[in-house]
């Protein structure tokens, strides 16, 4: 585990940003997974500035997308299809073949869930994994008391990870009450994790994730076994962490 704690939201996102990069550069064929929410915008910035100025080429790798909102479809401006879209997608060169986002409609969803592990695992598993935190531990949309063993699968939301979702709508009542989510162990089988937290709100389940016990109340804690992850923290996300200041 390796932690590195930086001033703020923009430098955490360039670290983030040069991770992923550097991992291209050394393998252009990688599989990149990749994350949703207001965490990693800063990161797709960067990313999208390397391309656009310092030729970072996307159109040989791979992505597979942590989670889709259950019962939204692809055209719905706050499914996590159009967020990627609109967000990085739009802007780089990555083919659409080599883009991958659960099938937040799709009529089996056993088969769906089973397919998009498939996938991953035909391709070699994922090279660099981008994570957020929820303020209730979750990663993904796997949520407090989440199976460890679970794979790719239908989550039914917490109603912390609801309620913190309803910025992104009307009101709290139009979040979808579940989701398609990579599960830990389709998460822990990454070659490399990269977890980003910004904020004081996020400086309880930080503490709780690298210094407390691991346990299913809070999933992220399960990386605290995975043999290369890397959290990094803006100062406030950092600030109830007892050994690292």
């Amino acid at each position: 585990m390796r932690v590195i704690i930086v001033e703020n939201y923009e430098e955490m996102s360039q670290k983030a940003a040069q991770m992923v990069a550097s991992q291209i550069f050394l393998n252009p064929k990688s599989v990149l997974g990749l994350a949703t929410g207001s965490t990693p915008v800063g990161m797709y910035k960067e990313l999208i500035r390397m391309h656009k100025q310092g030729g970072l080429d996307f159109s040989q790798a791979t992505s597979f997308n942590l989670d889709e909102y259950y019962g939204l479809p692809k055209t719905n401006k706050q499914s996590y299809d159009h967020f990627m879209r609109e967000t990085f997608f739009d802007h780089i060169n990555m083919s659409e073949e080599k883009r991958h986002i659960p099938n937040g409609l799709a009529k089996d969803i056993e088969k769906e869930c089973h397919d998009y592990d498939q996938s991953i695992s035909d391709i070699g598993g994922i090279d660099i994994q981008i994570l957020g935190i929820g303020a209730n531990g979750h990663i993904g949309f796997n949520e407090p008391n989440i199976n460890f063993e679970a794979r790719t699968h239908l989550v039914k939301l917490d109603e912390q990870t609801i309620k913190d979702n309803a910025r992104f709508f009307k009101s709290e009542e139009e979040v979808p009450q579940k989701a398609i989510s990579m599960g830990m162990k389709t998460i822990m089988q990454s070659k490399k994790i990269v977890l980003m937290a910004s904020g004081a709100n996020k400086a309880e389940a930080i503490q709780k994730t690298i210094e407390g016990k691991i346990t299913s109340d809070l999933p992220a804690s399960m990386l605290q076994i995975h043999k290369d992850v890397v959290f990094i923290l803006d100062k406030e996300a950092a600030s109830e962490l007892k050994n690292r200041i």
